[in-house]
């Protein structure tokens, strides 16, 4: 109870913290919300500063002390009010955010889960068989698709495949010519278009759980506890699975919490090069046209998902490994 006491309240003030942050950041940006809205509507050339201010009043742009402010952006907080999206006007934020978590969610997360389990199983299987060519294989592998930045892979997979071959969609997350509904023939196109993108990031991301999983797995399988259960004489299936896999997955687990918690944030460089219609091509916009409320929102929900996230992967540290509850001392 200490333990979950302690990890309650460091979560309670880091949500504090990082609300002040959020809070402070968009405002230290240089940009004018109203001015770059106007200057897209008028083109080049001088712009009225009366027209910028009367846009600016429309979009409610923040006005009076910092503190002022703050209190303001707080108390709107609390009472579930995020504001009108400037980009998106005269659209709330929560209704921007509605139509693109879903695709987020679904592409990322089901790719995350993907990863995390073919990484960690490949990483315990190549540990447990050390210098075999199963080892040898995997891990060079994995070094050689990892080693290439995502950005530049995910280029390379969207002409070849895309542009060359004509197997895949080169944008969007469906047919521009459905309008999304729940229908088998929007369904299908909606997988379709996300099979690339979700092939990019597994390719990618596999390699980073599997030399993870596998240097934890070789340190624990070197400790005295794995050596005394082969001098008793277990099975090498059991110590793998008992004794090497369940300690060594623990930092690995911590990992995947962290990387769910910032799901709801999307991946600026997966949606931005496939257009694809989640938080993170919505985040890109935002921050292009200053727009601080979608921008203080999408921060928010990665705040609060990866503390979240933190929290829960704390609570199941403690549960898998009862030290971290005692500071480390064994009983």
């Amino acid at each position: 109870m200490r333990y979950l006491i302690k990890r309650l309240a460091f979560l309670l003030f880091t949500l504090w913290l990082a609300v002040t942050l959020n809070f402070l950041i968009p405002r230290l940006m240089p940009g004018n919300p109203a001015q770059i809205m106007v200057q897209k509507l008028v083109g080049e050339g001088p712009v009225n500063p009366q027209l910028v201010r009367a846009v600016g009043i429309m979009l409610g742009l923040p006005r009076g002390t910092l503190w002022h402010q703050y209190g303001l952006y707080v108390y709107n907080l609390l009472h579930g009010n995020f504001g009108v999206s400037y980009t998106y006007f005269p659209y709330p934020v929560m209704t921007v955010i509605a139509q693109a978590l879903p695709w987020t969610l679904i592409l990322l997360g089901t790719t995350t889960i993907i990863t995390f389990i073919l990484g960690t199983a490949l990483g315990a299987l190549a540990a447990s068989r050390r210098g075999t060519w199963f080892d040898t294989t995997a891990t060079i592998t994995a070094n050689f698709t990892a080693t290439f930045p995502f950005f530049w892979t995910a280029l390379m997979a969207l002409y070849v495949l895309g542009f060359v071959l004509h197997w895949f969609p080169q944008s969007g997350g469906y047919d521009a010519a459905m309008m999304p509904q729940w229908s088998a023939t929007f369904v299908l196109s909606a997988v379709y278009h996300s099979v690339l993108p979700a092939l990019v990031i597994v390719v990618t991301g596999t390699g980073g759980w599997l030399f993870g999983m596998r240097n934890n797995m070789i340190h624990v399988l070197g400790e005295d506890y794995v050596r005394l259960a082969m001098a008793k004489g277990l099975p090498r299936r059991e110590i793998a699975l008992a004794y090497g896999a369940r300690n060594a997955i623990l930092p690995n687990l911590t990992g995947f919490a962290m990387s769910l918690g910032t799901l709801v944030g999307g991946s600026i460089l997966v949606e931005t090069v496939f257009s694809y219609p989640g938080m993170g091509y919505l985040l890109f916009n935002a921050v292009g046209n200053s727009d601080y409320p979608l921008m203080q929102t999408i921060f928010l929900f990665i705040t609060i998902g990866t503390l979240i996230a933190n929290f829960v992967a704390d609570i199941l540290y403690g549960v898998l490994d009862p030290r971290t509850r005692r500071g480390g001392v064994s009983a």
